[in-house]
């Protein structure tokens, strides 16, 4: 357990670690890469070190130049191998479901295990690669689970969810199987397997709310610039935004529209976020981001904006707490699905906090002061996500808050505490 203190305003210059969600692709595209996919800015934390390991166990050789350089000598599109135990997954739902679709065009049994916390988490790929001729047995819809490679059929797959996760499963073994590959989403989910697919030079075809890949006879995906991680810069945006004061400069972060609607709905509550210095690095958007305190207003987030928002809502509901008015979440069940039940736990811990909110069935209402929260205790529960609330509502609140579990914000992002530090006026 340790105190968080309030703060007096954040300033200052940060960068943040680099993309997780790209980095996990980057890897797993790689281990069934021609050539030497070299990684940049690769975003290190518990959940990529899961997949470093499983694209170890699989036969790829992997070298850390440094600790965000990392060289990946694939073994080819159809030549990974099975390890002799399971891969361990960890806490990493993004390799439980990615990895899956690799492994369905593969020769041989493979098994994916993971922590107490991810077998709680639906895997939902097994329905679709099985319809695509691969084996996927779970344990009752979780982890553990086997995947036995066949001989895959293309398909088209109405995502009953929106989860960039499960479409991307379904892309990757389309690049094994005959015929093209076609998946329909609901709702605009984040777009970096597509963008890497394409980079590596796999035929991608897109239409609003519609990919779709043909089998690849090889991948050569080269190297890639992994920006920094808008996820992992939300904490510090909603931070400055809330402290009085507050002048903040994040450099360098990934602003691929399918993951930035954190900026939309501060925006629409009063937010001083500017982005300048925009660009393009190996097919994402990159910029920097000036974030000035601002007095905030409510808000309504709608169901359509939560895919591009989702790991982002805990911080929406700290902000939605110091803002005038009443602020409501809704469509946000998926919430329910993650390390902890996102909607119940960070109801109750901030409510602890001073915050007025009450949970939905998909989501939550807050009725927002102006005014910090007082503070008080609350636990991670081993949420990476709940761990960072806690820590951004400790230092905006008047009495700092108690902070058991501090350890998980390690799933996502190491090096959280002491960045943090580094721009804190006290």
């Amino acid at each position: 357990m340790i105190q968080i203190q309030p703060a007096r305003a954040l300033v200052g210059h940060i960068g943040v670690p680099g993309d997780k969600s790209i980095s996990h692709r980057a890897l797993l595209l790689g281990a069934v890469g021609e050539e030497e996919t070299v990684v940049r800015g690769f975003g290190r934390s518990g959940d990529t070190e899961a997949t470093l390991a499983a694209v170890r166990a699989l036969g790829a050789e992997v070298a850390e130049d440094e600790v965000d350089l990392v060289r990946v000598e694939g073994r080819g599109l159809r030549g990974l191998r099975a390890p002799e135990g399971p891969i361990d997954c960890r806490n990493s739902g993004t390799l439980l479901r990615l990895l899956p679709g690799l492994l369905a065009g593969q020769e041989g049994r493979f098994e994916l295990a993971g922590d107490e916390s991810l077998r709680t988490r639906p895997v939902r790929v097994d329905e679709p690669l099985a319809r695509m001729g691969a084996r996927v047995e779970t344990t009752e819809g979780f982890a553990p689970l086997v995947v036995e490679g066949g001989e895959l059929r293309g398909i088209s797959y109405e995502l009953p969810v929106a989860s960039a996760q499960l479409k991307s499963a379904v892309l990757l073994a389309g690049l094994y199987a005959s015929g093209e590959t076609t998946v329909a989403e609901p709702l605009p989910t984040r777009d970096h397997t597509e963008l890497l697919l394409a980079q590596a030079g796999v035929r991608v075809r897109r239409k609003p709310g519609r990919a779709t890949v043909s089998a690849a006879e090889r991948l050569a995906l080269g190297e890639v610039e992994v920006p920094g991680d808008f996820s992992a810069a939300a904490p510090f945006i909603v931070a400055a935004t809330l402290l009085p004061g507050s002048e903040l400069y994040v450099h360098d972060v990934g602003l691929n529209p399918t993951r930035t609607g954190l900026l939309d709905v501060l925006a629409r509550m009063g937010a001083r976020v500017t982005v300048f210095n925009r660009r393009k690095a190996g097919g994402e958007q990159v910029g920097d981001l000036e974030i000035r305190s601002a007095e905030l207003v409510a808000t309504a987030v709608e169901p359509h904006e939560i895919p591009r928002l989702i790991d982002e809502l805990p911080l929406v509901a700290l902000a939605a707490g110091c803002a005038r008015g009443e602020t409501a979440v809704r469509g946000a069940a998926e919430l329910r699905l993650k390390e902890t039940d996102r909607i119940e736990t960070v109801t109750t811990s901030l409510r602890a906090l001073g915050v007025r909110i009450s949970a939905s069935e998909n989501g939550f209402r807050v009725r927002g002061v102006p005014t910090r929260p007082k503070g008080g205790g609350m636990a991670s529960l081993g949420d990476h996500r709940l761990a960072m609330v806690g820590t951004i509502a400790g230092i905006v609140s008047r009495e700092g808050v108690r902070l058991e579990g501090p350890e998980a914000v390690g799933v996502s992002f190491p090096g959280f505490f002491d960045l943090l530090d580094s721009v804190t006026q006290r």
